[in-house]
């Protein structure tokens, strides 16, 4: 039972981030995002959970290409 709690501390550590910064650009509450998505999920039978993958896929890409790169002039 301990590798459950191990796994789930994982996933809210490192899972929930995505919600925090939909929350965070619309200004809103990061507890709401994660319920509408737990509610869209139990409605669409799954939509919800493949919309927050897809959304943590897009914004890892968005943070790695509009990462500061160093300057020419730096080497």
């Amino acid at each position: 039972m301990k590798w459950f709690y191990s796994l789930l501390l994982y996933f809210q550590k490192r899972g929930y981030y995505v919600c925090q910064r939909i929350a965070d650009r619309l200004g809103i509450r990061a507890k709401i995002v994660r319920t509408s998505f737990i509610y869209l999920t139990f409605v669409t039978v799954g939509f919800g959970f493949a919309l927050y993958l897809f959304l943590a896929f897009w914004m890892r890409i968005k943070d790695i290409v509009y990462t500061k790169r160093s300057s020419v002039f730096d080497l």
